[in-house]
């Protein structure tokens, strides 16, 4: 071998003594970080898009025209309403089956709440475990009042598993309940001051960018959920935990 390669391996090799860290040791979470706070939907379940885009397919409308429909007057559309709990469900059927056919393509509202119900990532909840602990955890979801309980789910085996998950945190914040959603800077205000913290020691975990940007306006620490490798790579980052 020569200099240069034997050079190269020694130093991958001090890389890998370095960084390695022996399983069950320790660690010492981050002293800066209080409260890891949460997005359920897209983030503990699979993403709410996937099931939108199967939807889709199956009516034949083009893919992602129902993220698109809930883009239009995201303050003030159908979307919104539903879950501020300003319209029934009966109402929601029907105020977006208005604005889809308006867009292009009629799909009852009914539709799209049958389909919210994600399937749970195993992974995540062991993470949320392991953070609970060291330190609060808190969830703040957008949902409807439909299905049962706040993941909405369909299917009571389901509903079951969502209210074990549920049941881990210190708080649940729901928009249903709230009367505001996220985007809503009170809502992220309003989950701080119930778990006893400045927004500054929170590090709070959403699929939707734009559900992140007044989070970290407010000085907490943002992660957006791509998917749970990078998610749970992020959360490791920045409170110092080691997660499988």
């Amino acid at each position: 071998m020569g200099s240069i390669a034997y050079q190269a391996c020694l130093t991958a090799h001090c890389a890998r003594i370095f960084f390695h860290k022996e399983p069950g040791v320790a660690q010492e979470p981050n002293p800066d970080i209080e409260a890891i706070i949460w997005d359920f939907g897209g983030v503990f379940t699979s993403s709410p898009f996937e099931a939108f885009n199967t939807l889709e397919a199956s009516l034949g409308a083009p893919q992602d025209f129902i993220r698109q429909v809930n883009a239009r007057n995201p303050d003030n559309n159908a979307w919104a309403k539903f879950e501020s709990n300003s319209v029934s469900l009966d109402d929601f059927d029907t105020l977006f089956a208005r604005e889809s056919q308006a867009a292009g393509f009629r799909i009852s509202g009914k539709a799209v709440v049958a389909v919210l119900s994600g399937s749970l990532r195993p992974r995540m909840v062991a993470a949320l475990d392991r953070c609970k602990e060291h330190f609060k955890v808190a969830c703040i979801t957008n949902n409807v009042k439909a299905g049962t309980g706040p993941g909405m789910a369909e299917r009571a085996d389901k509903a079951a598993a969502v209210a074990d998950v549920m049941a881990r945190f210190d708080l649940v914040v729901e928009s249903s309940k709230e009367g505001i959603r996220k985007p809503n800077p009170m809502i992220y205000q309003r989950t701080c001051e119930r778990l006893g913290i400045a927004c500054e020691k929170a590090v709070f975990l959403d699929d939707l960018g734009i559900n992140l940007k007044p989070a970290r306006a407010l000085g907490m620490h943002t992660i957006k959920v791509l998917n749970q490798d990078q998610a749970l790579q992020d959360l490791a980052a920045v409170t110092r935990l080691v997660f499988d």
